[in-house]
């Protein structure tokens, strides 16, 4: 029997989608698709997330239950990254957990700035970017704070991959406009070399084009395919481990490992831990860092 999903007695109705036309088989066939399509797992608790996040969806579907909309996106790619998309948490900022960047300065970004200019192919990888903070975090960090050091280092042979599940995050990522207050987390030293007023708009700031014409920002799932080859120096991988079950962790941190060069390193959330056949080729070398066993 289904059942319908009640909203507390707070729960903002979304017009023109009763919850009575949300019921309990819904969510649970949403549910199964964010796992099976992103590996994120929806409790129960997250019953009316889901229909304040989807039923914009289902009323510009046209369809009149969340059912016959469901029954579309089975059918429907474009629908379907729409519905991941809308459920998935796009959090983030500048600067987030800043001893890793104090990692990344004090160990690693001297060698591989020495290998890029030495015409060495070095490979950076930010996977799940969200809207764009963490990667140029990162390569503000990289160019460091001299603008003509920084541009020498940008000729280099780098080549930076920012990816996210959600096509609207990696346009945001792409845009590289950000609220000048946001940027305010950056070392001022940093965010005066790398951070330019946007054009009309003194609140706003842009990513210098010298950073964002470093990196290409793609759309891309990663418990899918990885449509390239060729390993990475760095992956970043942060909070996003968090919302997948124990099995998909452990699957996805064996591809980062097969994927990091020997010597390379993965920086993960605060909250997140290496597990599985990746214990054994990943050392832990500081607070949520681990670098790969040189063999």
């Amino acid at each position: 029997m289904h059942q319908a999903l009640s909203a507390p007695d707070d729960f903002a109705i979304v017009p023109g989608v009763s919850p009575q036309l949300y019921k309990s088989a819904d969510f649970h066939r949403i549910a199964q698709l964010l796992k099976d399509e992103a590996g994120i797992v929806l409790s129960d608790k997250k019953t009316m997330l889901a229909y304040s996040r989807l039923a914009p969806l289902v009323r510009q579907s046209a369809k009149e239950t969340f059912g016959e909309y469901l029954d579309l996106v089975e059918k429907d790619e474009v629908q379907r990254r729409k519905v991941v998309a809308s459920l998935t948490t796009n959090h983030t900022y500048f600067n987030r957990e800043p001893h890793h960047f104090e990692h990344f300065t004090n160990t690693v970004r001297d060698d591989i700035i020495k290998r890029s200019q030495n015409r060495e192919k070095v490979r950076i990888w930010s996977a799940g970017s969200s809207s764009g903070e963490e990667i140029h975090t990162l390569m503000m960090y990289l160019l460091g704070e001299n603008k003509a050091q920084g541009q020498k280092i940008a000729r280099g042979d780098l080549r930076v991959l920012a990816s996210d599940l959600a096509d609207h995050a990696v346009c945001a990522a792409k845009a590289a406009t950000y609220d000048a207050e946001a940027v305010s987390k950056m070392p001022e030293a940093l965010r005066n070399v790398w951070c330019e007023v946007a054009s009309g708009d003194p609140s706003c700031v842009t990513i210098s084009p010298v950073i964002t014409n470093l990196i290409r920002y793609r759309q891309l799932n990663l418990l899918r395919p990885w449509p390239f080859d060729g390993q990475f120096d760095v992956i970043f991988c942060r909070n996003v481990m968090i919302y997948f079950d124990e099995p998909t962790k452990v699957e996805l941190v064996r591809r980062f490992a097969e994927r990091l060069k020997p010597g390379g390193y993965l920086y993960i959330g605060h909250s997140e831990r290496v597990a599985g056949p990746a214990v054994e080729v990943l050392k832990l070398v500081g607070a949520t860092i681990y670098q790969k066993v040189k063999q």
